[in-house]
């Protein structure tokens, strides 16, 4: 089995820069690509009222980063849509569709951005402790 963190929270800023016209300089625009998350289900995991079952679609677009993260459960993952994702000072890689895995409660994972031009897709499924946040930055 593939293993791939890649679950995010935080967006990436880039900055494009102005181009100066006749003397003034056009003000600079932040862009953001933020990784978009929309769930598709959550219940509670049955004969347990401390932990419940949250089901995502997470999409990262081009240039979308994911911080390193942990989470109060388990997390597993399905790649949709794949793509290429390049963790910093690393080569990139291939995250092609079908790639699946779980990453395990407390374990530091992410640190990816997508640097092809197309969104990867991810189907993420929770088993985490009800009330508290779904991830929490980890260095």
């Amino acid at each position: 089995m593939t293993r791939w963190y890649a679950s995010g929270g935080l967006a990436l800023a880039c900055t494009a820069g102005g181009v100066g016209f006749g003397g003034s300089a056009m003000a600079q625009e932040t862009v953001v690509h933020e990784i978009m998350r929309t769930e598709l289900g959550r219940a509670p995991v049955s004969g347990d009222d401390t932990r419940e079952i949250i089901m995502q679609l997470v999409e990262f677009p081009p240039g979308a980063t994911s911080p390193r993260h942990v989470h109060h459960g388990e997390e597993s993952f399905y790649v949709i849509e794949g793509g290429t994702v390049q963790m910093s000072g690393k080569e990139p890689k291939q995250r092609p569709a079908g790639e699946r895995g779980i990453n395990p409660r407390g374990v530091p994972h992410a640190g990816y951005t997508v640097v092809c031009d197309r969104t990867i897709k991810v189907l993420s499924v929770y088993v985490v402790d009800k009330g508290k946040p779904l991830q929490e930055p980890s260095p």
